[in-house]
């Protein structure tokens, strides 16, 4: 079964409010929309990450799960040090397989990658899932032992925001060497967050035979579904933002024409997927 392995859902700002600190106010974007955009390409599984704006309160992550049941997986946000042991054994009950640190969003967590990746690490294995990062490659680079001796698996969002660099330099050679390390998947997700296009709907063909050429069985498809703006069109947390305008059947169709093979694509969007988040 297909699974879109990046999605968010948003609810109305009434019930589920966003942080005060946020940079713009998100629209509602709910499972029932996705489900219909996702439909046509026969995608019905779905990973649901927490978005920055909800910071550690994952209620409505939580509810999408219990709507998806079996075909819903998660990825949260927890404040290390307050996250009990149960909570966290309640939330891997209702299909939370990761812990994400954002270091990328305007609201991205402000101590070093280092740090928060400690804190996090041992929830993660409690958990018995994986740590995802979302960092720009530079960032990945800097840190590229600290994940490399990772005693979880990692997830590196979104190409690893590679956006500027060439697959042969420094710091893309030394995301790439950790891609080829058994415990490290990517996210070929959002090719607009990589892009000086923020609607390109395809990743550079460079990027994406280098990242193929080294962990073609850990690599997952994500929409990153309802395309949040770009954060230079964030306009205060009391303005609603539009999301971007993408048909997500363009961003399916463009994905598997980029890996130039319908078997590795679809490996990348049901077998990959299935074994890093634990689906039945």
């Amino acid at each position: 079964m297909r699974c879109d392995s990046h999605v968010h859902i948003v609810g109305p700002a009434d019930r589920c409010p966003q942080v005060a600190e946020r940079t713009y106010l998100a629209d509602v974007a709910t499972l029932k929309q996705l489900e219909r955009v996702s439909a046509a390409r026969a995608i019905r599984r779905f990973v649901i990450v927490q978005p920055s704006f909800y910071g550690t309160d994952n209620s409505v992550l939580l509810e999408g799960l219990d709507a998806l049941a079996r075909r819903g997986r998660g990825v949260a946000v927890i404040n290390p040090e307050t996250t009990s042991a149960r909570t966290l054994s309640g939330m891997a009950s209702q299909g939370v397989r990761g812990l994400r640190l954002n270091l990328y969003s305007p609201l991205r967590e402000r101590a070093p990658l280092a740090a928060r990746f400690e804190a996090v690490e041992g929830h993660a294995r409690d958990l018995n899932g994986h740590v995802e990062v979302i960092a720009p490659i530079k960032l990945l680079s800097e840190n590229a032992s600290l994940l490399r001796d990772s005693r979880v698996p990692v997830v590196i969002d979104h190409y690893g925001l590679f956006a500027g660099t060439k697959p042969d330099q420094p710091d893309a050679v030394s995301l790439l060497e950790l891609l080829a390390q058994p415990h490290a998947w990517i996210k070929l997700s959002a090719p607009y967050r990589v892009s000086a296009d923020p609607l390109a709907t395809r990743a550079d063909p460079a990027w994406v035979a280098a990242i193929l050429k080294v962990a073609p069985d850990r690599c997952v498809w994500g929409s990153d579904w309802p395309h949040t703006p770009p954060h230079d069109r964030h306009m205060g947390s009391a303005v609603l933002s539009p999301y971007r305008r993408l048909r997500y059947e363009t961003l399916v169709d463009e994905f598997m024409a980029a890996t130039g093979s319908a078997e590795l694509s679809e490996r990348i969007l049901s077998d990959n997927p299935t074994r890093l988040y634990g689906f039945e």
